[in-house]
């Protein structure tokens, strides 16, 4: 296997997160399990074989590889791929992948769809994506994937099999859908992007973005360019009800002992323990 791009990867209840991550650099994310990429801003080579892919944003570190993972898949023969993207971004996307195409004498074969905040997408029969509309300097989404459960109805709990079985036959409704939110992807976002949409909260993987960590930073010229600062994530420590939390898209301005140590003075338990810095 070619190994061409540094990754980190961490496993949490049976889903493992893997990418790499840095402001201005470049992000991206997959969930094997789920099958599932978030953004492109570079391609590790065994990240082809995951067929879709949600885009936060188009800014360079997010979107900059988009032509390299079509055109491999095509060249090993893989199926194209479905990339979901902000509706504002999917124009212009596919002229820069034309633009390739004449530029690399390669076909770009690819499906591009575009997302509106709310929409949702059926990934797998277990589970559905959402976006969510997020802040930042462009149109921006994030991202919500819920488990699809079905519980049995409270009415009928208690019932033997055979009853169950009969009431099915008669075509009554036995069970009522329930959705887990599973992991939570926000791209890059200042904090309304959080607090407009609580599901980030809750759901057991949170991958959210932490851009400033050094307190000399202001805060309102942060914020104005749509990204987040470790005191955004103190003063709302109380609200983070996920298992775990990765912060990632981390400034290149600070090296990674500084980042720990600014980190660990403004949250001392780390979030009770659930908060993991994507560093090298």
């Amino acid at each position: 296997m070619v190994e061409n791009v540094p990754i980190l990867s961490h496993t949490h209840d049976g889903l493992t997160v893997e990418g790499y991550s840095r402001a201005a650099v470049q992000t991206c994310w997959r969930i094997n399990e789920l099958k599932l990429l978030f953004d492109c801003g570079i391609q590790p080579w065994d990240f082809m074989g995951t067929p879709t892919m949600f885009i936060s944003h188009a800014h360079l570190d997010h979107i900059a590889a988009l032509p390299a993972y079509v055109s491999r898949r095509r060249m090993m023969k893989m199926d194209p791929p479905v990339i979901y993207l902000p509706d504002s971004a999917v124009d212009d996307a596919w002229n820069m992948l034309q633009q390739f195409r004449r530029l690399d004498r390669g076909a770009m074969p690819c499906e591009l769809v575009g997302l509106l905040p709310g929409d949702q997408t059926s990934i797998s029969r277990e589970y559905i994506v959402t976006a969510l509309e997020t802040r930042h300097t462009i149109d921006s989404l994030g991202f919500i994937v819920h488990q699809q459960r079905h519980k049995l109805k409270p009415e009928f709990v208690g019932l033997e099999g055979n009853e169950i079985r009969e009431l099915k036959i008669a075509g009554t409704e036995i069970t009522d859908e329930v959705r887990i939110p599973v992991v939570a992807y926000t791209g890059d976002t200042s904090p309304p992007g959080l607090d407009k949409n609580p599901v980030f909260y809750d759901a057991k993987i949170l991958i959210s973005e932490l851009t400033f960590v050094a307190p000399e930073h202001r805060k309102d010229k942060i914020h104005k360019h749509g990204h987040m600062h470790v005191d955004d994530y103190r003063q709302r420590a109380e609200k983070f009800n996920n298992e775990l939390i990765i912060a990632g898209h981390l400034s290149t301005r600070y090296s990674d002992a500084q980042v720990r140590r600014l980190v660990k003075k403004a949250l001392p338990e780390m979030l009770d323990g659930k908060l993991k810095l994507w560093l090298d």
